[in-house]
C-alpha cells in the first residue's frame, strides 16, 4: 500500500468517525425527545488499492424493531379504546351513582314509596297528599338529571368524534407531505432518518385514534389502511369528513339510511374521487373513534333506554286499565267470543286476544295495537315486551269500519277470527264457529286513565310533558324513547294534591278512603312488570321481569359492572402497551451509558486515525528531505 492509499484511508477513517461522533451527540440531545430513535451509521468497507480496505458511509440506520413497532400500533389503538370506554362508563356510573347514596333514582323512588306509605296511613292529612307529589316530583326530576347526564356524555362522545376527525385528517396530510419528501430526496441520510421518526409520530396519532395497518416500500414510502382495508393515505391523503348535528337529544340516533340518521356519521373521501361512508361499513374497529361511536350509538343509548323503561313502567303502573271483556250473546251461536269496549282507547294501547287454533292445538297472544300514524304500519312482535305476542298494529285514523276491515282482512282467513262493531265502541270479536277451526279463549283492553277522578283508582300520576303516557308508536319513534327527558307530574295533581286521595266525585270519594294510596303502593312496590331486552337485561325470548324497584337496583348495578370491567380492560390493555413500549425503549430508545462507551470509542479510532496521518506526514517528510 502507498502512502497515498494510506493516507486516503485514514481520512476516510475520520470522516466516518466524524459522523459517528455527530450522531452520538444528536442521540444523546434528544434522549428524552418523545418518538426520538438511536441513529447509528451503516459502515461497509471499501476498496483502497491492492492492500486492504477503506470505510464509507452507507446511510443512517435507526436502532427500530419493525415488528415490535407494527405490536405496539395495533395495542395503541387497543388501549385507547379500552381507556375511552373505561372513562366514559364511569362517568355513566357517577350520573346513576351508587345505590347507598341520595339523589339517585333508587334513593327517590324508594322515597316516593314512604311518602304513599304515610298517605295510606294518613289519607286525610294534606301534608301527606303535598308529601306525596313532591316526592313524585322528586322522582321525576331525577329522571329528568339522568337522562340529561347521558345525553351531555353523548353529545361528549359527537365531540370527541368531530376533534379526532381533525386530528385524523392532519395526520393523514402530514404522513403524505413526508412520503412526498423521501421520494424527492433519495437518501438515506441523518435528513431521511429524522422524517422518519416524525412521520412514525403521526402514524402513533392515527393509530391512537383507529386500527390501522401500514405497508411500507422500497423508498421507505408508507401506506396506511384501516384493518378492513380501506386506505387511508400513500403519495396523498384521503379526507375524513364528519357532519355533526348540533344538540344531542334521546331521539338523535344513528341510522345506517342517511335519510333517518340524526347523528354525525365519518365517511371518507378519497384523492381521486369517490366516497365510503366508514361507520355504517363498520371500517374503525378500535380506538378512540370506535369507542366513541359505540358510546354514542349503543352503550349510551342502552342506557337511555333503561331510564326510559323505568319510567314508562313507573307511568303505566299507575294510570292503565285493563278490562276483561264480556261475553259475547248467545245470539252468535254457534259462533263464540267476546265484546270489548274501546271507550278511551288512545294511541298505543291494546286489545289482547287469545285464540286456540284446533288444527294445531297451538294458543296465540294476539295484541292489536292502536296507531294513528299508518305511516309506521305494519307493526314489528317487538312492539310488545312479552315473546309470546303475535302483533298487529291497526290504524284508527280511519274510523270503526276502517279497522274493522283492517281486523277482518288480517285475521278472518288465516285465524278464522271475526270481528263486528255491534254499537257504539264495542268491538265484537268472535271465532268461526267451525270446531275445527279456532276458539277465542279470553279477550281484554288495556286503555290508558286520562283524568284524576274517573272512579276508578288508576290515575296519570305521571306524563309526557302534560300528555297521557300511552305508549304511543309515530313516524318519529315510540313515545317511550327520551320520556325520562320529558316525565313530569300531572300540574292537575300539583294544584289539587286531593286527587291523590279523591278519585271520583260522583259519588265523592270519603276523605279517609285509602283506595288510590293502596293501588299506588301496591303497583309501585309489588307489581312485576316486564323490561324489553333493550335495556341490556334478559332477552328477546326471556325479558326481564320483576317489580320497579329490582329493574332499577338491576340496571345499576349492570352499570357498575360495566364500569368496574371496562376499567380492569383498560389497566390491562395499558400495560400491555408499557410494557411493549419499555421493550421498544430499550431497543430504539437512547441509553446515555452507552452512547457515553461509544463516544470513548470514537475518541479512541480518531485518535488511532490522527495518528496514521501524522505518521504518513512524518514519513513524506522524510522522503522530501532525503531527494
Amino acid at each position: 500500500m502507498g502512502l497515498s492509499q494510506a493516507l486516503s484511508t485514514a481520512m476516510s477513517g475520520l470522516r466516518v468517525t466524524q459522523a459517528s461522533l455527530s450522531l452520538v451527540s444528536s442521540n444523546v440531545a434528544n434522549a428524552e425527545t418523545p418518538g426520538y430513535t438511536r441513529k447509528t451509521l451503516n459502515q461497509v468497507a471499501g476498496l483502497s488499492g491492492d492492500y486492504g480496505s477503506s470505510v464509507l458511509i452507507n446511510g443512517v440506520n435507526r436502532q427500530l424493531d419493525e415488528y415490535l413497532q407494527t405490536q405496539i400500533r395495533t395495542e395503541t389503538s387497543g388501549a385507547a379504546y379500552a381507556d375511552t370506554r373505561a372513562t366514559y362508563l364511569a362517568n355513566l356510573q357517577s350520573v346513576y351513582g351508587n345505590p347507598d347514596e341520595t339523589g339517585t333514582i333508587e334513593d327517590a323512588f324508594n322515597k316516593l314509596l314512604t311518602a304513599i306509605q304515610g298517605l295510606s296511613t294518613s289519607p286525610d292529612s294534606q301534608s301527606a297528599r303535598i308529601g306525596v307529589v313532591n316526592a313524585a316530583q322528586t322522582m321525576a326530576q331525577q329522571l329528568n338529571a339522568t337522562s340529561q347526564g347521558i345525553q351531555n356524555l353523548r353529545a361528549n362522545a359527537e365531540s370527541g368524534i368531530n376533534d379526532s376527525i381533525n386530528t385524523a385528517n392532519n395526520a393523514l396530510a402530514q404522513i403524505a407531505a413526508i412520503n412526498n419528501q423521501l421520494q424527492a430526496s433519495g437518501r438515506t441520510d441523518a435528513s431521511t432518518a429524522a422524517l422518519l421518526d416524525q412521520r412514525d409520530q403521526y402514524v402513533a396519532q392515527l393509530s391512537q385514534l383507529m386500527d390501522i395497518r401500514t405497508v411500507t416500500n422500497s423508498q421507505n414510502q408508507l401506506t396506511v389502511f384501516t384493518n378492513s382495508g380501506v386506505q387511508l393515505v400513500g403519495t396523498e391523503a384521503a379526507t375524513l369528513s364528519f357532519n355533526p348535528q348540533g344538540t344531542v337529544t334521546p331521539n338523535t340516533l344513528y341510522n345506517s339510511d342517511p335519510a333517518k340518521s340524526t347523528v354525525g356519521t365519518i365517511s371518507i373521501t378519497f384523492p381521486h374521487g369517490g366516497s365510503y361512508d366508514l361507520v355504517s361499513t363498520n371500517s374503525i374497529r378500535s380506538g378512540k373513534i370506535a369507542a366513541y361511536l359505540e358510546l354514542r350509538d349503543k352503550t349510551l343509548v342502552q342506557a337511555q333506554t333503561q331510564v326510559d323503561q323505568f319510567a314508562a313502567a313507573m307511568a303505566s303502573a299507575l294510570s292503565d286499565k285493563t278490562t276483561a271483556g264480556t261475553t259475547a250473546p248467545a245470539s252468535v251461536a254457534p259462533q263464540a267470543g267476546f265484546d270489548l269496549d274501546l271507550t278511551g282507547l288512545q294511541n298505543g294501547n291494546v286489545i289482547h286476544v287469545t285464540y286456540k287454533d284446533n288444527t294445531t292445538g297451538a294458543t296465540h297472544n294476539l295484541s292489536i295495537v292502536r296507531v294513528d300514524d299508518p305511516s309506521v304500519l305494519p307493526l314489528s312482535n317487538t312492539a310488545t315486551v312479552d315473546p309470546n305476542d303475535e302483533v298487529l298494529g291497526v290504524d284508527f285514523s280511519g274510523g270503526m269500519s276502517s279497522v274493522l276491515s283492517q281486523l277482518n282482512g288480517a285475521l278472518s282467513s288465516t285465524a278464522g277470527l271475526q270481528f263486528s262493531n255491534p254499537s257504539g265502541s264495542t268491538l265484537r270479536v268472535l271465532d268461526d264457529g267451525a270446531a275445527n277451526r279456532s276458539d277465542v279463549t279470553a279477550a281484554s283492553v288495556t286503555t290508558t286513565i286520562s283524568s284524576l277522578t274517573s272512579g276508578n283508582p288508576q290515575l296519570p300520576l305521571f306524563t309526557d310533558n302534560g300528555m297521557a303516557y300511552t305508549g304511543a308508536i309515530t313516524a318519529s319513534g315510540s313515545q317511550m324513547t327520551g320520556l325520562a327527558a320529558r316525565i313530569s307530574v300531572n300540574s292537575a295533581l300539583v294544584g289539587d294534591p286531593s286527587r291523590t286521595i279523591v278519585f271520583s266525585t260522583n259519588p265523592q270519594t270519603p276523605a279517609g278512603d285509602t283506595t288510590r294510596s293502596d293501588f299506588m303502593l301496591s303497583q309501585l312496590s309489588n307489581g312485576s312488570y316486564a323490561y324489553s331486552p333493550q335495556t341490556g337485561l334478559g332477552t328477546s325470548s326471556a325479558p326481564f321481569s320483576g317489580t320497579l324497584l329490582n329493574f332499577a337496583k338491576q340496571f345499576i348495578s349492570q352499570q357498575g359492572e360495566a364500569a368496574t370491567s371496562a376499567q380492569n380492560l383498560a389497566d390491562g390493555q395499558d400495560t400491555v402497551l408499557n410494557t411493549l413500549q419499555q421493550k421498544m425503549n430499550a431497543t430504539a430508545g437512547v441509553n446515555i451509558d452507552d452512547e457515553m462507551a461509544h463516544l470513548l470509542a470514537l475518541q479512541n479510532a480518531y485518535s488511532a486515525n490522527a495518528r496514521v496521518m501524522s505518521s504518513i506526514k512524518e514519513m513524506y517528510d522524510t522522503l522530501i528531505q532525503a531527494m
